[in-house]
């Protein structure tokens, strides 16, 4: 967690808000990014979720990707637009 150190005293409406980062917090977290928070907040909620398959599930999901890859690679595979293509190309 970043700490900001902020002037305490009510500042002017003409200055600037300082706000002080110790660049060795900066360098051990990998950086920094500034956004304004509406920008923020449109990432947060576009963000979509992970999930991982564990067990017979994810075994069977990781073999039928695989099965995929390997048909993509033989050429067995063909570009359509939309699902309707499958039903007019045999």
């Amino acid at each position: 967690m970043l700490r900001f150190a902020l002037q305490s005293k009510p500042m002017a409406r003409s200055s600037n808000l300082a706000i002080k980062i110790s660049p060795k917090v900066v360098a051990r977290r990998g950086g920094i990014v500034v956004l304004p928070l509406k920008e923020y907040q449109r990432l947060l909620a576009s963000v979509i979720p992970t999930y991982y398959l564990k067990g017979k599930s994810g075994a069977k999901l990781d073999r039928l990707v695989e099965k995929g890859l390997q048909e993509y690679r033989k050429g067995k595979t063909r570009a359509i637009r939309s699902l309707a293509d499958l039903d007019s190309e045999s």
